[in-house]
């Protein structure tokens, strides 16, 4: 199993001018301890359930470009980006340039998007659930399509593109790894199934179903279950220590996932960092 730290707070004492010290210093004592991915979320306004809106929220990509130039071997990538907040051709441009420039450690992370207020706000694009569903199937085939190397036109029922040359190419090969985030069992899990390396799932009593639910799309598929990596997130508050946390992540590994976003409900995230480089990743690394 490995473990990822999922950074979701921004807001630290002495304001914006302290964000990107902050940041390049809980990157690099993460990598240092062990943790094996950095992710931020997709979001350019705070979620509810993490904090009020006005809370710092840095753009993600540019968040992850500067984690790529603070930091040597960990993995990179949103958990998830909306795909309708940016156009497919230039989002596979933005994950392959973020890969070249990290030497081959970017990931896509995409779903369905979900924050209304947040792209209503900003005026971002945010059609209905069904019509975005179709887009996400659509930005995943061009961006297969981008890093394949081909670069005739695509035409989809929402996107047109008339080449779609990709220069440089990804340094990952055959692509970056795609992970989809979600839990639909109609929609989102066969995406999983077609088009992924790996899915995130909450980690809820009904996961088990889910799981299974993947299974038979993979097999309507055609695709070997076991090869798409089944991960999850980890949310741990102050009062946590490292034998609780292993408890919980050795029920997330006997339900088949294999590695774990960790999160801080506080915010803290050098206490977090502490906690797992102490006793959790030389634990889990074994399973």
């Amino acid at each position: 199993m490995e473990l990822g730290l999922h950074i979701q707070h921004f807001t630290w004492p002495g304001g914006a001018e302290r964000i990107g010290p902050e940041l390049a210093g809980i990157a690099r004592t993460a990598e240092d301890a062990g943790v094996a991915r950095l992710t931020v979320m997709d979001h350019v306004w705070q979620i509810d359930s993490v904090g009020p809106a006005e809370q710092d929220m840095p753009e993600p990509y540019t968040t992850l470009g500067f984690l790529a130039a603070a930091t040597r071997r960990v993995q990179l990538h949103t958990l998830v980006t909306g795909t309708v907040y940016r156009e497919p051709g230039l989002l596979a441009k933005t994950v392959t340039t973020l890969d070249v420039l990290s030497g081959g450690r970017a990931w896509l992370g995409i779903g369905a998007a979900w924050y209304e207020a947040e792209a209503r706000g900003l005026g971002l694009p945010f059609p209905p659930l069904a019509e975005r569903f179709e887009r996400l199937e659509e930005t995943l085939q061009i961006c297969l399509q981008m890093w394949s190397g081909r670069d005739e036109p695509y035409e989809g029922r929402h996107y047109r593109l008339e080449r779609t040359l990709n220069a440089p190419q990804s340094i990952g090969r055959p692509h970056p790894k795609i992970m989809i985030g979600g839990s639909g069992e109609k929609k989102t899990l066969r995406l999983v199934a077609k088009y992924a390396d790996a899915c995130n799932l909450f980690g809820g009593p009904e996961v088990t179903r889910k799981l299974d639910v993947l299974r038979e799309h993979c097999e309507r598929e055609g695709r070997d279950y076991d090869a798409i990596e089944k991960t999850t997130v980890l949310a741990i508050g102050p009062d946590d220590d490292a034998g609780r946390v292993l408890e919980q992540l050795r029920g997330m590994h006997e339900l088949g996932f294999t590695a774990v976003y960790v999160t801080v409900r506080d915010g803290d995230q050098r206490k977090a960092i502490d906690l797992l480089g102490g006793e959790v990743i030389p634990e889990v690394s074994g399973w």
